[in-house]
């Protein structure tokens, strides 16, 4: 408030108090779900409705975080009429980058077609009440992260990991920025981060390349 004041000539230049305050030191959340923490995590998903960690729907939701690398409100907000099945395509009209249209990939349309809907109720992922929507996860998602043995990941972190997949299965940055609907590859940069395995097989191609080049 007080650069604001400062920029619209509000008051005199340089004269926020708060300039010297050193910013909280805030650590860097990086985290993406391995192979093998997924698995888990598709284990947990399938048993949610028997085991009582969640509803159909809410362990769907869930599967569909993951698939997508929709943001959960993307995912809830949606109603039947946005799916359409012919040309894979689903519309997100809760989006921050606005109202998009974004690929339905196919096992994410086997989901969605696997869904029971509920008459009268036009939304994918219904609430408790009639004609509602689902509208937090939160609860369901902390019972199967720890069926799944996911200490500390949260719901977020299943659209880094989209991401992180993308990138690491040969999709482009721009693809991705694209698919995760960022204005600004810098913020696909922050959600897209890659295994190590990843980056020593790069480090590797490019010094034998390097040394192809060099003769060694």
């Amino acid at each position: 408030m007080f650069n604001l004041a400062d920029a619209w000539g509000w008051r005199p230049s340089g004269s926020n108090p708060d300039c010297s305050v050193p910013c909280f030191k805030v650590e860097k959340h990086e985290r993406f779900l391995t192979r093998e923490e997924i698995s888990r995590l598709g284990d947990a998903l399938r048993a949610a409705p028997a085991e009582r960690l969640a509803s159909t729907h809410a362990a769907v939701a869930i599967y569909l975080l993951v698939l997508t690398g929709c943001r959960r409100n993307e995912i809830l907000g949606l109603r039947w009429d946005d799916l359409n099945f012919d040309t894979g395509q689903m519309r997100l009209r809760d989006s921050r980058a606005g109202a998009r249209m974004v690929p339905m990939p196919h096992k994410a349309a086997e989901v969605f077609a696997g869904l029971s809907r509920t008459p009268g109720n036009p939304w994918v992922i219904p609430g408790k009440k009639k004609g509602t929507r689902l509208v937090n996860l939160n609860e369901s998602w902390d019972r199967i992260r720890k069926r799944a043995d996911l200490e500390g990941v949260r719901l977020h972190d299943l659209r880094h990991t989209c991401a992180s997949h993308a990138v690491m299965n040969g999709a482009p940055v721009l693809v991705v920025a694209r698919l995760l609907g960022h204005s600004n590859i810098r913020m696909t940069l922050r959600h897209a981060h890659l295994g190590e395995r990843h980056i020593g097989a790069a480090a590797e191609r490019v010094s034998q390349a390097v040394a192809g080049i060099m003769d060694l």
